[in-house]
Parts: C-alpha cells; sequence; structure tokens
C-alpha cells in the first residue's frame, strides 16, 4: 500500500460538522477505521446514533486526524479550544481524496468570482473531447461520492478559501487562481489573511504541477512568495483575441466577467493540447448554472438576468460594465469591508433599486456614483422597476439584473432560495413586460 493511502486507514478519526463533506467523508471512511462523528446541530447528530460522541468525551479522547466541515469557523464553535490544541490533525475532504486518488488528473480553479462556472465549462470541454472528467467540489457535487473512478479519471475542482485553509495533504496537478477581492472577511479577519488562503494552493504545488494567473493582477503578483513556489507558474492574459470572439455564437460569454473567465479556459486547454473545435463547441453550447448571470428572460425590448449568486460588489462591476439601460435590483447582507469600485460613467444609464434590511449600507455605496430608489423588499423593488420601465422613453432594449452583491441570510437560506423567489416574481409579473 502506498504511504499517502496509509494516512486514512485503521485511524481514529473525529469528523466535525454533518453536512454535505461531513457525511460522504463518514460513509468513505467508516469501513476502515474508528470513526466518530460530532456537529454543533443536535438534530444531525441524531441521525448517527452509533457513531455519534459528546462533547465532553471528545475533551477526553485523542483523534488521529479531525475532519472539519470547511462551513464551520475553528475561531467560533463549539469545539473552538480543542481544535486549537489540535491544529495539526484538522484535514478535509480535499485531503481524503487527494490521499486515494494522486495519480489522477487534477485541476483546482478558485477565486472570489467565476469558480461555479469556469468549473462547468471546463468538465464541459474534457466531456466533449472523451476525457471521463468529474466537475465536484463547492459546485455542489462532493468530491467522495463519485463512483466508478479510473486512473484515466480527470478532475476539475471547486475550491474555496475555506477548505484549502483547513488542507493537510492536498497537491493539485493543475492550481488557478481566477481572481481575488475582498471576501469572507467576518471568517478569514482581514484580506491578508484570506488572500493567503486561496495561495495555499500554489505553496503546496509541487516541481510537476502548474499554476495560473493574471499576471496583472498587482494583489496576487505583491502578495505571492515566489520562493514558496515549486511548480510551472503560467501567467494568463485575461483578454481573449478577436478573432475567437468572432467565433462564440454564446451570448452568455459576452460579458466582461465571463470573458475573463474563458482567458483561463482557453490557456489550460492549450497546456492539456485540447483541439479547439472541442473548446468553441462547447462554449457555444454552454448553459449557464441557475442563478449565475442566468438569463430569465429575453424579448426584443427587455432581457432579465438573475444573478443571485453575486455575494459582493466586485462580482457585479463588470456585469453592469457590459450593458446598458440596466435596472439594477441590489440588496440583502452586506460583506464585510465590501467596496463599490465604480467611476460614474455617463455613457452608461444605471438605475438602481436597492431593497432589504440594510438599505443604509448600499446607500451609502451608491451614492454619488448611480442614481437609486430604495425600497422595503424586492418584491417592492421589482414592481417598481417594472412601472419605470413602461414608463421609460428608451427606446433601445433594457436590462433588469437581479445582482444583489450581498449575502442571502437576511431573508433566504442561500443564494438559491432568493434566486428561485426572484424567478418566481418574474412569472407572477410576466403580462407587465
Amino acid at each position: 500500500m502506498h504511504e499517502l493511502k496509509k494516512v486514512f486507514f485503521n485511524k481514529k478519526i473525529l469528523i466535525y460538522g454533518l453536512g454535505l463533506s461531513g457525511k460522504s467523508s463518514f460513509n468513505f471512511l467508516k469501513k476502515k477505521n474508528n470513526v466518530r462523528v460530532y456537529d454543533d446541530n443536535n438534530i444531525q447528530l441524531k441521525k448517527f446514533k452509533k457513531n455519534s460522541i459528546k462533547k465532553i468525551q471528545i475533551l477526553n479522547s485523542k483523534f488521529d486526524y479531525i475532519v472539519i466541515s470547511p462551513g464551520i469557523d475553528s475561531n467560533n464553535c463549539g469545539l473552538k479550544y480543542f481544535l486549537q490544541s489540535n491544529k495539526d490533525k484538522i484535514c478535509t475532504d480535499l485531503d481524503i481524496f487527494y490521499t486515494h486518488n494522486y495519480q489522477n488528473k487534477i485541476i483546482t480553479i478558485t477565486g472570489t468570482n467565476g469558480k461555479s462556472t469556469t468549473v462547468k465549462l471546463l468538465g464541459d470541454i474534457l466531456k466533449n473531447s472523451g476525457e471521463d472528467a468529474r466537475s465536484v467540489g463547492n459546485i455542489g457535487r462532493s468530491i467522495l461520492n463519485e463512483r466508478n473512478v479510473q486512473k484515466k479519471t480527470v478532475f476539475v475542482i471547486e475550491a474555496s478559501s475555506y477548505q484549502i485553509e483547513y488542507s493537510k495533504f492536498f497537491k493539485s496537478k493543475y492550481s488557478i487562481l481566477l481572481n481575488i477581492s475582498p471576501d469572507h472577511i467576518e471568517r478569514h479577519g482581514n484580506f491578508k489573511n484570506y488572500l493567503q488562503a486561496k495561495l495555499k494552493l500554489f505553496y503546496q504545488s509541487s516541481k510537476k504541477d502548474f499554476i495560473f494567473f493574471n499576471k496583472k493582477n498587482l494583489i496576487i503578483n505583491t502578495a505571492i512568495k515566489k520562493n514558496k513556489i515549486k511548480s510551472k507558474i503560467l501567467h494568463v492574459d485575461k483578454k481573449v483575441s478577436r478573432k475567437y470572439i468572432k467565433k462564440i455564437k454564446n451570448k452568455y460569454f459576452l460579458n466582461q466577467n465571463n470573458l475573463e473567465n474563458l482567458s483561463f479556459v482557453l490557456k489550460i486547454c492549450e497546456i492539456l493540447k485540447i483541439k479547439k473545435r472541442n473548446i468553441l463547441k462547447s462554449i457555444n453550447n454552454f448553459k449557464g448554472l441557475n442563478f449565475r448571470q442566468q438569463t430569465v428572460y429575453n424579448s426584443k425590448r427587455i432581457i432579465i438576468i438573475n444573478d443571485s449568486k453575486s455575494t459582493s460588489f466586485s462580482s457585479t462591476v463588470n456585469l453592469i460594465k457590459s450593458y446598458n439601460n440596466i435596472f439594477w435590483l441590489v440588496g440583502g447582507k452586506p460583506k464585510k469591508n465590501d467596496k463599490f469600485n465604480f467611476s460614474k460613467n455617463n455613457k452608461l444609464n444605471i438605475q438602481g433599486y436597492i431593497f432589504g434590511k440594510n438599505r443604509n449600507f448600499f446607500i451609502k455605496k451608491l451614492k454619488g456614483k448611480i442614481k437609486y430608489k430604495v425600497f422595503s423588499s424586492i418584491k417592492k423593488a421589482y414592481q417598481k422597476v417594472l412601472l419605470d420601465i413602461n414608463q421609460s422613453n428608451i427606446t433601445s432594449k433594457k436590462v433588469i439584473l437581479f445582482s444583489p452583491c450581498s449575502a442571502s441570510f437576511d431573508e433566504f437560506k442561500n443564494f438559491e432560495e432568493r434566486g428561485t423567489y426572484f424567478n418566481l416574481l418574474v412569472q407572477k409579473y410576466k403580462n407587465k413586460l
């Protein structure tokens, strides 16, 4: 047995957190290890009667490894002090995966924005090129639930800063950092810590590996400690050549955000020697993921885009710059230290519709940059949008953009629930479009 495969073999392991990754880790490890599970939520714990363990027992026990769910903040949880004294034992489902699949081709994509779309597109291209490609990780499919894995299987992984920060053994053959802007500051403490959590993916790479990032991104270039990187650095120019753009018929990619994502996909496809016809076929047939710049209505007069996944200003700014005649719905639970880096542009016709409990935050950010109106709810804001559009003198096509630039937790469980609610509003008032 290879040394890596012995890491999680015949060991005493605690799984902390019983969400998607925790459950899959338990099912993967239980046959060949002594596994105990714990969750701060007692309802979750009751589902694992035989293998559950009480907090007092954990504090008096020794474990070889602690597999922690990425969503748990080790500095603000029920086992805070236990984790602090056992830092060297913390790992994630990515580590379990790597120790069993280290021989496979692994492509890992991280960044503040665009991860899921990039993972999906790259996965599609690889499949259309005849590869057994699996798109897994934060995109919604637990990496340990994959079945019938062969030596030739290629994994395209979406990794969050939380997963990378907690990882212990995980390495990636191809590591991509799409972009970086302030996010998850409430968890990481400051932007520097957040950035270093992302860069850990690069630092863990080896001589035979490749890393990709935008050479013009001064934040990344300045922060990277080149002496820590052993692998080959491949710089990505975020611009896509005009010749290529002319061949793209899929309008989904004709905005700044998705063109930047595409530049990374094209670069790695070049390294992987993927044929151009397979790349273009996948691009032109690509259907965007739900609630990520998703077109939910399109007529000669109006296009409606549901971008509920937008949880910070950085994910929306380029989208705004890609259109004109925009009726923008924005609001929710703002991210700590989030900034609206947008200069007043008289060429763009933008009207903001601020909604929700945190209206004052968004008023401060938008003031002096764009015109805005304020509402107590998404519904009232959308009703006003429809009224304004119908009374507007604008003759060219209008864009209704639902891109909240905030977390959804003020009113919804997640961005999917928020996105579904907006789509229901669109259907309900369809006769007014």
